[in-house]
């Protein structure tokens, strides 16, 4: 379990002062200028050998991406820009960040943005955080104030400007390139790769895009050291991490803890448990609603990172949105729901997912209330392996990828559903 002298974001529930003052006594801004001078290499040397991997999802490694920005400027600016569009269901732990621990993300973006020699960041938030965005302005107004953003930022030599953008609550704009779109005043709509972000992103000019979480996280790696960060979580999958614990669990709640800790643990030290016991966990959706859900039974000994889940269990850990379901869950009615939020927020771009998302929606609308064929399922299988893969982003994947798991862990419900319709013994719970 991690020690408290070990959590990264101190003030994740808001019970301390979240201002500049209560972020410096609790170490922040701590000799920033001392670390941006020691150099570009430096920081992205460290943040390689810290293990960091993406915390939006994808899970790539931080370090590495930042590299790939250009060594020698062509003239063209760089750019940092952030993803602070969460907007995936059951996703909630960015706006913690945002609302109670501000600065750590600020403090990220100026030494990240140097590191990738952009003198300009833009945070791109939410359509629907309004009190986050309130929050985050007020923190980036006194760094301002404070001559830590500006020029000679934190007396580090380096001219940064931080500008934060609210979007219009639009889900496809959490893909990178679909946010930059959004970021230079067009639709949302995802663009082709290559040329990738580092190439060609924010108005032609090389791009990172990275979220919240990855880039808060940064300050502390570098003062603490790589090696202290790499100390937790297993081979690959180092560091600590926020969960967002939703669903049937006593006390639902966003923690911090050490990569790689088991569902168990997770659980029963912070949750209070399963609802009704153990025996009672019905199924896990383990990484936000894009990954494939897990049977209960499957889930408690599971290992809380990239790896193992998507290895042993065929999900992910992706933003490490646990959502919990107890036996009361009917799970084609809920898997159902999640087939629907991706048909509303597909761009329409590629046709394998404007189709194939309101297909799969409708079919699944057939199993809810069991008025589908059995070989109705495989076809269904049949379709998201059509959507899967086949589209510019990874929208597809994520409309494909809760249907697969519905189908790989749950199909003798389905099945069960569908016989008791046609014998006229559907009990009215599963009607509804």
């Amino acid at each position: 379990m991690l020690q408290d002298q070990d959590r990264i974001f101190t003030n994740l529930y808001g019970m301390h002062d979240r201002t500049l003052d209560g972020a410096k006594k609790r170490g922040h801004w701590d000799g920033t200028a001392k670390i941006i001078q020691n150099g570009r290499d430096w920081i992205i040397d460290q943040m390689k050998a810290s293990g960091l991997r993406g915390r939006g999802g994808a899970g790539f490694p931080t370090g590495l991406k930042w590299s790939f920005m250009p060594k020698e400027s062509d003239g063209r600016p760089s750019y940092l820009v952030v993803n602070a569009d969460e907007s995936e269901p059951g996703t909630c732990k960015d706006r913690e960040i945002m609302r109670n621990d501000p600065h750590t993300l600020i403090e990220g973006c100026l030494i990240a943005s140097f590191a990738m020699q952009a003198n300009a960041c833009y945070i791109y938030i939410r359509g629907e955080y309004i009190r986050e965005k309130e929050a985050l302005q007020a923190a980036i107004d006194e760094a301002y104030d404070a001559g830590l953003l500006g020029k000679n930022a934190a007396g580090s030599g380096w001219d940064f400007d931080l500008y934060l953008h609210h979007g219009a609550g639009a889900y496809i704009c959490g893909e990178e390139t679909a946010l930059i779109e959004s970021l230079e005043g067009k639709k949302g709509m995802p663009r082709m790769k290559p040329p990738f972000p580092a190439g060609a992103g924010l108005y032609g000019c090389p791009t990172t895009v990275n979220n919240v979480e990855s880039i808060a996280v940064v300050p502390t790696i570098l003062r603490r050291g790589p090696e202290w960060f790499a100390g937790f979580g297993r081979q690959n999958n180092a560091g600590t991490k926020l969960f967002a614990i939703s669903g049937h669990v006593n006390n639902p709640c966003v923690v911090e803890e050490a990569m790689s800790i088991s569902f168990e643990e997770l659980i029963e030290k912070h949750c209070g448990g399963i609802r009704g016991g153990w025996d009672n966990l019905k199924a896990v959706i383990p990484g936000g609603s894009s990954v494939p859900c897990v049977r209960g039974e499957n889930m408690r000994d599971a290992i809380m990172d990239f790896d193992y889940l998507r290895g042993e269990l065929g999900s992910g850990l992706g933003t490490a949105a646990v959502i919990v379901m107890d036996q009361s869950t009917d799970i084609i009615k809920a898997i159902w729901r999640l087939s629907k939020f991706y048909k509303h927020e597909s761009c329409g771009q590629c046709t394998p997912c404007r189709e194939g998302t309101g297909w799969m929606m409708r079919v699944m609308d057939r199993l809810v209330k069991g008025e589908a064929d059995e070989e109705e399922i495989d076809m269904l299988w049949d379709v998201t392996k059509q959507v899967e893969g086949h589209t510019i982003c990874a929208l597809g994947d994520a409309a494909a990828w809760p249907i697969q798991g519905l189908i790989r862990n749950f199909r003798d419900e389905i099945e069960d559903r569908i016989k008791a319709q046609k014998s006229g013994k559907m009990s009215a719970v599963a009607a509804e």
